[in-house]
């Protein structure tokens, strides 16, 4: 008597059968390989030339940012309060963004200008909610914010008295005589 526990004989076409699914899953995996190093290779940009490949190098290796040196030893003369506005405020005074009350809007500026035009000085210098200190640009002198503040609040119909851009030569020869005077 044998002894085959039970399983019936194996035949041809089951042998055929487990041979083809045993060689069809190898060959399934060697496939998609092949399919992915293909397509890494044609994803991948061709370079006409060696100009064209050196520029697009450079492209990808250009820096983000700049650094920029200011020479800050010699005279500066300093901004009037509209030329301020025009270069930085009117970047969120001019649309309304972040809830800045738009130059000529008696209604917004309105409560603003009761406070004060001291206040509003100090708030823009310190910066106050979305308004970031001096109006996000830190080279902006004292002066200069404040006539930013008495421009923009007087086109929304205050009265407020802007004071009047300097020179830093023009400053220290009036500190040179009041050091003088206490002497």
């Amino acid at each position: 008597m044998s002894e085959h526990h039970g399983k019936p004989p194996a035949t041809v076409s089951q042998f055929i059968v487990a041979t083809l699914g045993g060689l069809f899953a190898p060959a399934l995996v060697i496939y998609l390989i092949v399919k992915l190093v293909v397509g890494i290779h044609d994803g991948h940009p061709k370079d006409s030339d060696q100009a064209s490949a050196q520029a697009a190098v450079l492209e990808r290796i250009k820096p983000v940012g700049e650094v920029s040196l200011k020479d800050t030893s010699g005279p500066q003369t300093g901004k009037s309060g509209e030329q301020v506005v025009n270069e930085i405020c009117i970047a969120c005074h001019g649309t309304g963004a972040l809830g800045a009350p738009k130059i000529g809007d008696s209604v917004g500026w309105g409560p603003r200008i009761s406070q004060g035009y001291d206040t509003l000085v100090k708030h823009a210098l310190q910066g106050l909610r979305s308004m970031p200190p001096r109006g996000g640009s830190p080279d902006l002198s004292d002066d200069e914010i404040a006539g930013a503040v008495a421009y923009m609040a007087n086109k929304a119909g205050a009265n407020f008295k802007a004071p009047q851009p300097k020179t830093e030569a023009a400053s220290k020869a009036k500190e040179a005589p009041a050091k003088d005077a206490k002497k």
